[in-house]
């Protein structure tokens, strides 16, 4: 795990096509992945414990949600699935993953629903119902809140974002940095070594820890 993956517009690894099965919301998806594209060979194991923990949107959310750092597309895709009526913002600067992902849409039919973009071609006028994001712990402490600054402000009053940490990469003390920041963040689970936040601008609830499982 390098930050070409995160940062790199054009990665140099070779395209070698992979086939990654994600199972989520009840169904599997068969997507398309490369070299060159963040864990290319299987489904991320935090972003697995997030599909499965988290508070997958409903058929009646409408709006818009954002995958943030979306890679091939495995969030955006089961999000498009499970709420047909709104839009899904596909977010990456690595063309290569916003490639895949477009392919990825168009083989479950949701081409017209989800955006893959590079994040300066997100319209400055949209605001997030949610956003979902694992996010690249690895890059750093500096780069990482640079980029939370930049899209948390974007979600909608009331607004959701589920983040996915691995516990020893600091997942705690990005819990205590974002209160620090103002946001209301609950821990609302944790599962083989992750915790799954859930932050937002507004109060709802304890934010202890709801235990591992």
């Amino acid at each position: 795990m390098t930050a070409e993956h995160y940062f790199s517009a054009d990665p140099q690894a070779q395209a070698r096509a992979t086939e990654v099965i994600v199972a989520a919301a009840g169904r599997e998806f068969r997507l398309r992945a490369a070299g060159g594209v963040f864990s290319a060979d299987r489904l991320d194991p935090g972003t697995a414990v997030l599909l499965r923990k988290a508070d997958l949107p409903g058929a009646d959310q409408v709006g818009d949600l954002l995958d943030l750092g979306c890679g091939y597309g495995p969030i955006a895709c089961v999000l498009a699935t499970v709420a047909p009526r709104a839009r899904v913002y596909a977010v990456d600067v690595n063309t290569r993953a916003l490639e895949l992902t477009r392919t990825n849409a168009a083989a479950i039919n949701a081409a017209d629903r989800i955006v893959a973009v590079e994040p300066d071609q997100v319209p400055a006028t949209v605001g997030f119902e949610q956003i979902w994001s694992n996010p690249p712990i690895r890059v750093g402490k500096a780069e990482l809140h640079e980029l939370l600054r930049r899209w948390l402000p974007r979600l909608m009053p009331g607004g959701t974002a589920w983040l996915v940490v691995a516990r020893h990469l600091g997942g705690d003390s990005l819990a205590e940095w974002l209160r620090s920041e103002g946001w209301v963040v609950r821990r609302h689970a944790s599962q083989q070594g992750f915790r799954v936040l859930r932050v937002g601008n507004s109060g709802d609830g304890d934010p202890g820890d709801e235990g591992d499982s």
